[in-house]
């Protein structure tokens, strides 16, 4: 049987260590990778530079939330699509603010090892004003 040299051990041991603790999910606890696709309701054209917020709310198992990223904020690609890195299966808040649309939120689960969530913006409603509705 052959020994492991010290400098061997310890570049093990390292390597165990950083994949223990700078893992996006914990070891043991399924992950899901995320896509978010956004497109125009009225065209079904996909948006780009839409701002894309997650929020991760709980997870299916048991997770200590210190050791995993809970917030992604970024923007949609000219395809209308964003990816965010594995994480948890569970409760997310999701937000997309783009101009020219409607503010979107809601919570969805992520129960699969991929999921894909298509969100369709609305363009944004007529101004509703008091003082144009006395005048008529």
């Amino acid at each position: 049987m052959q020994r492991l040299c010290p400098t061997s051990l310890r570049l093990l041991l390292l390597a165990l260590v950083t994949l223990t603790f700078f893992s996006p999910t914990m070891p043991g606890a399924p992950g899901t990778r995320l896509t978010v696709q956004v497109n125009s309701a009225d065209t079904g054209k996909p948006i780009d530079r839409a701002s894309v917020i997650v929020r991760f709310r709980h997870g299916l198992n048991p997770v200590k939330m210190k050791k995993i990223i809970t917030n992604w904020e970024t923007q949609t690609s000219q395809q209308g699509s964003v990816s965010i890195p594995e994480m948890p299966m569970g409760e997310v808040m999701i937000q997309i603010i783009a101009e020219h649309y409607q503010t979107f939120g809601d919570v969805f689960q992520l129960t699969m090892p991929e999921q894909t969530i298509a969100i369709k913006l609305n363009p944004p409603q007529t101004q509703y004003s008091e003082d144009a509705k006395s005048k008529k």
